[in-house]
């Protein structure tokens, strides 16, 4: 199970790694818009990240994949 949970996390840092490492300029991009966006609307959009997560690994186990 840790095995899981340190795999799930390097992918992570591998992914937003490269976003900072290749377009850092779109981070400074992202942090404008979201200082935009209300509260409420940042919590429904992590929320909503949270629900698609969920569902892909829903789907990710259903295929075999852990």
């Amino acid at each position: 199970m840790i095995g899981f949970v340190l795999l799930a996390v390097g992918l992570v840092l591998v992914i937003e790694g490269l976003v900072y490492a290749l377009a850092p300029w779109i981070i400074e991009d992202l942090l404008t818009a979201l200082k935009s966006l209300s509260p409420d609307m940042r919590r429904a959009s992590g929320l909503g990240a949270v629900a698609i997560g969920v569902a892909l690994i829903w789907i990710a186990r259903g295929l075999g994949a852990v």
